[in-house]
């Protein structure tokens, strides 16, 4: 099994990137800098921030520190989070005979808390006001710092020191009350000296901003820019360009493409867009892959593997020719018929579905996950006896990957209604694999013609095989899309009706579950998990996961399925915990 976790490992060539932001980052010339490492979900951001911290760690100078944003932003508000963060590190990292200075700057965070200075969001708390009362100034007052301001700049300023000036008077002490931009002026000062006087470097990576709320993602990048952006200091940050922009556009109600892009270009410096990768690094991933988690090889012999594939992947762009599956077997010095060899075939077969196919291309985490689930399976399948191989279920797998759920329930339906579970229309389609249309397959998947053309080449074949063990140990994704068919049509009207939950106080939504049986609420929660699980998108608040928290309160059958299927998320999103918050209590008596 493979670890769903950033690594410090390049098995994907990714080291030419990492090595590229360490130059800048080394470069004093080049700071103060902010750099955008932009890919979406899966491709390896993370991956290649822990490649560069490794390499800047061998220089002393540098103070590494890691701020996951979405880590904080149910604890503390954004701005204050990060600067606390740099400011206790900087403590901890002080000599003796700077501690002083450093608790200074601990003291003055907060201070800059306390009066509200620090924050973004929000409405006043108990009368305090926030530093939104100084939004209209932030740029300006940057601009006065840089000795680039104007009148206006300065106008601004004033105006906004003004506002806040009324909203504090009679709360705080004579002696406390302060210029809210003379306080920002005091701890940058105070904060350009410390890093001066230590002589080192200070690199923060921060990771996980895309997953955050707009207000939190947009306050985490204007702390670095008014508050740390400094010498001696860079700002690595990780995120999905796309949800960044969306963040900006509903932080300021749609300012326009051009706006979103300028605001941007201000706060992110240098855009490092991960690369897509190829079919090349994809063999070569799932070549590491296969060795990293197969028989048991030397820490040597998997490091002269990957350092023979990275070489072979800078390579790519030359006539070289790419490296083949007997170098890898030669390097590691084992039988061409041995188990790891044979995974190494199956997988280098896998190679060009995986790096083409739709809702895979080549996305590092999705293949991982994908590979996880044909390891389980297979384990599976020997514990019960099942006469399946790893590729045949990994050739499965990768069919429900790629295609839709009608698709998925067309293949249930065959093998459900075929002979001994072997679909005759499998012996059509191999027959005439390089000539296959869509008039030539079940409706379900005619738009995956292309796909299934590609698919159906892949060994092993289909044909004449018994189908029936590996539905079942598809079960979870698949259920023979058999759970369904059991269902009463009751239960399916059920099923339809809370896949479609807009509000947990939907009237029809009651209704449904009141129409089930404890039995039924057991399956039907089965298929919406099953369901659920074949669309990865959880940014956002989903009907079918409404639907099924309020079938879970209903059944604690259903809620101990429901349970173990959060369970699998290694973080789950917050709207979903906060649905959860009330489900240790599931409702008694119906089941």
């Amino acid at each position: 099994m493979w670890a769903d976790s950033e690594s410090a490992v390049d098995y994907l060539n990714y080291s030419e990137v990492s090595e590229i932001i360490c130059e800048m980052i080394s470069d004093d010339a080049m700071l103060p800098i902010s750099l955008g490492v932009y890919g979406t979900w899966g491709v390896g951001k993370s991956s290649i921030l822990k490649l560069v911290q490794k390499d800047l760690e061998a220089a002393p100078r540098n103070l590494i520190i890691n701020f996951d944003a979405w880590l904080y932003q149910d604890f503390d508000e954004a701005k204050s989070a990060l600067m606390t963060v740099i400011a206790k590190t900087l403590y901890d990292q002080s000599s003796k005979g700077l501690k002083n200075k450093a608790a200074g700057l601990y003291r003055r965070v907060n201070k800059l808390k306390f009066l509200g200075i620090a924050a973004d969001v929000g409405a006043l708390a108990a009368g305090i006001p926030t530093f939104g009362l100084l939004s209209k100034a932030a740029g300006s007052f940057g601009d006065m710092w840089e000795g680039s301001g104007d009148e206006a700049d300065v106008t601004a300023v004033k105006d906004a020191a003004q506002d806040v000036g009324k909203r504090t008077s009679g709360l705080l002490r004579p002696e406390e009350k302060r210029n809210a931009p003379e306080e920002i002026a005091a701890f940058r000062q105070e904060f350009a000296h410390l890093l001066n006087e230590m002589d080192r470097r200070l690199v923060v990576f921060v990771d996980n901003l895309d997953r955050c709320l707009p207000a939190n993602a947009i306050s985490t990048l204007e702390a670095m820019r008014l508050f740390l952006f400094l010498p001696n200091t860079a700002f690595v940050v990780a995120a999905d360009e796309e949800m960044i922009r969306l963040a900006v556009a509903k932080h300021f109600s749609d300012p326009g493409d051009r706006h979103v892009t300028d605001y941007l270009d201000k706060l992110i410096q240098i855009p490092i867009r991960v690369p897509k990768l190829g079919l090349q690094e994809v063999r070569a991933y799932l070549a590491m892959l296969a060795i990293a988690s197969g028989t048991p090889v030397t820490a040597e012999k998997l490091e002269e593997v990957r350092a023979a594939l990275i070489a072979k992947l800078r390579k790519s762009w030359s006539e070289e020719p790419p490296f083949e599956v007997k170098e890898i077997v030669s390097i590691l010095g084992i039988s061409d018929r041995s188990e790891l060899a044979a995974s190494l075939d199956a997988m280098d077969r896998l190679a060009p579905l995986l790096a083409y196919s739709v809702r895979v291309n080549g996305n590092p985490r999705i293949v991982k996950r994908l590979l996880n689930v044909i390891r389980m399976r297979s384990r599976t399948a020997k514990r019960r006896g099942m006469p399946l191989s790893e590729s045949f279920i990994a050739k499965l797998a990768l069919f429900e990957r790629v295609v839709g759920e009608e698709a998925i329930q067309e293949l249930g339906a065959l093998v459900n209604g075929a002979i001994d579970g072997k679909p005759s229309i499998f012996a059509d389609l191999e027959a005439s694999a390089d000539e296959i249309v869509a008039k030539d397959l079940p409706k379900a998947w005619e738009k995956h013609a292309s796909f299934v053309s590609d698919w159906i080449k892949l060994d092993p074949s289909l044909a004449g095989v018994d189908l029936r063990p590996a539905v079942y140990l598809a079960r979870e994704t698949l259920p023979l899309r058999a759970a369904a068919t059991r269902l009463s049509p009751s239960a399916k009207r059920s099923l339809e009706t809370l896949l479609k939950t807009a509000s947990g106080l939907s009237p029809a939504s009651k209704e449904a579950i009141a129409a089930l049986s404890a039995e039924e609420a057991g399956e039907v929660m089965e298929e919406m998990i099953s369901v659920m699980s074949r669309n990865l998108d959880w940014l956002k608040v989903r009907q079918d996961f409404r639907g099924a928290s309020m079938l879970a309160k209903a059944y604690p059958i259903a809620h101990g399925k429901l349970i173990r299927f959060v369970q699998t998320f290694e973080k789950p999103p917050r709207w979903m915990k906060v649905m959860m918050k009330d489900e240790d209590s599931p409702a008694k008596g119906n089941g």
